[in-house]
């Protein structure tokens, strides 16, 4: 399946949030297969993650009143060589679909790149993504 529900966690920035959501997540019995915790602006920031059981996820998230919104990620797996990303951003140009936020990381054997995108039309993307390598994650 192409695409993965993103947990979304805005907090203030302070030491400890991703420690907290970690224990509790961790403690549930629930991996994180991949997040992203940007540069914070203004003192708040977001933890955006991507972990193997949703639903045990959001059970354990509410539990512990940790505040969150999902999203949809796109996940793609890329040759992990110069210029794939751009082929994949020039498609989104083209169809006039805005990424609104995205990361990645090499696979285990470095010939793959998996690239997580959240953008402004899921639906539009995943057509204009057709051809490229749409992976489970």
């Amino acid at each position: 399946m192409p695409t993965t529900t993103q947990f979304v966690i805005s907090e203030q920035s302070r030491p400890g949030v991703l420690a907290q959501v970690a224990a509790v997540l961790g403690g549930a019995g629930v991996n994180i297969k991949a997040f992203l915790a940007p540069e914070v602006t203004a003192g708040k920031g977001k933890l955006r993650l991507i972990v193997a059981d949703p639903d045990n996820g959001r059970t354990a998230l509410r539990k512990a009143k940790i505040k969150f919104r999902e999203e949809t990620a796109l996940i793609l797996s890329l040759e992990n060589k110069p210029g794939a990303l751009k082929q994949v951003a020039d498609s989104l140009t083209k169809a006039r679909i805005n990424v609104k936020s995205g990361y990645c990381t090499p696979s285990r054997e470095g010939k793959r790149a998996i690239v997580v995108l959240t953008v402004s039309n899921t639906s539009k993307a995943l057509l204009v993504l057709r051809n490229q390598s749409l992976d489970e994650f």
